[in-house]
């Protein structure tokens, strides 16, 4: 398994569970350092419609807090190429649902171009932020 110098992985990591934690252990365990971006709250209404539940400065508080993660930056744009011209970096990681999508396939593009990997790492099947949300929903 090739080990990386700098990688990068962004989320919302609202609600962060085990799904998050093991993105963050399995970039982590492919590089030296991980940076690791956490969306705004503005972003994510921009983007994704909804507030978080978690305000932006404590998820990235707790992102901080995460033995695998070595800086936590905030994702204001979700241009990748922006902040790898910000903080540069050898690979990206990113959940494998995302693989082959119209989206990421314009990332592994643009960033072969530059010499980074766009490297996709398994996703933890029966949990999401959606799912805790729809369940909290149910119970009120």
């Amino acid at each position: 398994m090739e080990k990386f110098k700098i990688g990068y992985t962004s989320g919302v990591y609202d609600m962060f569970h085990i799904g998050h934690l093991n993105i963050l252990r399995r970039a982590k365990e492919r590089c030296e350092f991980l940076m690791v971006g956490v969306s705004t709250d503005e972003l994510v209404r921009e983007y994704k419609h909804k507030t978080p539940l978690i305000p932006f400065e404590q998820r990235i508080e707790i992102v901080r807090a995460i033995r695998y993660v070595d800086m936590a930056v905030p994702q204001t744009s979700m241009d990748k190429m922006a902040m790898w011209e910000q903080h540069p970096f050898d690979v990206m990681f990113h959940g494998d649902e995302w693989k082959d999508s119209e989206l990421y396939n314009g990332y592994v593009e643009q960033f072969e171009k530059v010499g980074v990997q766009v490297v996709f790492l398994p996703h933890t099947d029966g949990i999401s932020s959606t799912m805790l949300r729809q369940a909290l929903q149910k119970d009120t």
